[in-house]
């Protein structure tokens, strides 16, 4: 038994994983190809390796002829005398199997089958590696930043490097060597050196993997998330919904005292994240995505997915938000093109007629000056001061003029 060819093996299977099977093809392709080197051809060799002990046995089958004058390829050919001395059974017109040496092949031949066996496991070592990363394609790793390569950042995520390309990198986001961070996995793309691996830090998948992560109830099917809207390093907004009467879809998102979100706001270093409910009434659906601007009425067009909201006067720069991300990450979070108006421009706007949402359908006054904000409304910020973002422009002035023509937000 070749104990330390077998000895070998297991390793190379443990710290590689690669299979002993594969290993033993390259073995047998490497002394098939040292038959070559050193004999000229091996269409005639056979190499047989036994799995449980690893010994292995080379031989050639070549036909019988009569005499020596006969055997014009002693490759592939051998007189009657010499196969009697191997085999009694041997006839002429027959074949035998003529066992080969490896201690024969010369230095040339040993050196290109190591050569085949390197270049075996390093083909299937690059394979296992890019198995293994492309299965966690689109979902969340943990890597370890190592160095900067110009404007990319290397991140090594054990037994490969990815790359974090400067468009997927958040500007405000700065890293150090040996931080642990957590990417989205945009791509595998196998090469001849090896799986390159491409990820994010932008992409809105990765809020949501950090979210399957943290959340058991997202993970176990219970709340559902319909969809997001991010604006990397700034603001997220996330739309859930649960099929459970008993279970607060926005309340599992945020855990006790804000557990849950806060640690996602904390590994997105500092991004506001907003988390409402998903409603099947686009008008709901909309009002719920511009939280926290309280809405006076929203007018929605599902077939041109279209929607007009007003908003009450001291409200529309909240509405919007701070060059106007607001509205932009409502659209977004919708699917509609939001056309914001505070009330004032509402009444001499064309299209919006302000007795549509001053009465219902029995004509009662259902519009107050007081409004109650939405118990589901709910706004997460980072742990800092959030009260620059929002200032109530009072109706009027410049900033409302300045938006009262370019309402429209996709």
């Amino acid at each position: 038994m070749n104990k330390e060819l077998m000895e070998a093996l297991n390793i190379l299977e443990k710290e590689k994983e690669i299979s002993k099977e594969t290993l033993f093809e390259a073995i047998e392709n490497s002394l098939l190809t040292a038959c070559k080197n050193h004999f000229g051809k091996a269409d005639n060799v056979t190499v047989q390796i036994d799995r449980e002990t690893c010994d292995f046995l080379v031989y050639a089958t070549k036909d019988i002829v009569a005499t020596p004058d006969e055997v014009e390829d002693e490759v592939t050919q051998i007189c009657i005398d010499d196969a009697v001395a191997i085999s009694k059974d041997a006839v002429i017109g027959g074949t035998i199997n003529v066992e080969i040496k490896s201690k024969e092949f010369g230095r040339i031949a040993t050196q290109n089958a190591k050569t085949v066996i390197l270049q075996k496991i390093r083909e299937e070592e690059r394979s296992v590696v890019y198995n293994q990363f492309y299965e966690k394609e689109k979902d969340v790793v943990t890597g370890i930043v190592q160095r900067y390569t110009g404007r990319n950042i290397s991140i090594n995520l054990g037994k490969a490097d990815a790359i974090l390309n400067e468009a997927e990198q958040v500007k405000s986001e700065e890293f150090k060597p040996t931080e642990r961070i957590k990417v989205y996995i945009l791509e595998v793309k196998n090469t001849p050196k090896g799986p390159r691996i491409l990820v994010s830090r932008t992409h809105p998948e990765l809020v949501k993997r950090l979210f399957e992560a943290e959340v058991t109830e997202i993970k176990d099917g219970t709340v559902e998330i319909m969809s997001i809207a991010r604006e990397a390093g700034s603001r997220t907004k996330l739309a859930v919904r649960t099929n459970n009467p008993n279970v607060d879809a926005v309340g599992a998102c945020v855990g006790m005292n804000g557990a849950r979100v806060n640690a996602i706001v904390e590994e997105l270093r500092g991004e506001k994240i907003d988390i409402v409910n998903w409603d099947e009434n686009p008008g709901n659906f909309i009002q719920n995505a511009l939280s926290p601007a309280k809405i006076v009425a929203v007018f929605a067009d599902p077939d041109e997915k279209t929607a007009k909201v007003v908003v009450p006067d001291y409200q529309l720069s909240l509405a919007i938000g701070k060059e106007g991300q607001n509205a932009r990450l409502a659209a977004r979070l919708t699917g509609y093109k939001i056309d914001i108006k505070s009330e004032t421009q509402a009444k001499d706007a064309e299209g919006f007629r302000y007795e549509d949402y001053m009465y219902d359908e029995d004509g009662d006054v259902y519009y107050e000056e007081e409004y109650e904000e939405s118990e589901y409304e709910t706004e997460y910020d980072a742990p800092e001061s959030d009260e620059e973002e929002y200032e109530e422009a009072p109706a009027g002035e410049a900033d409302e003029d300045e938006l009262s023509g370019n309402g429209d937000i996709e």
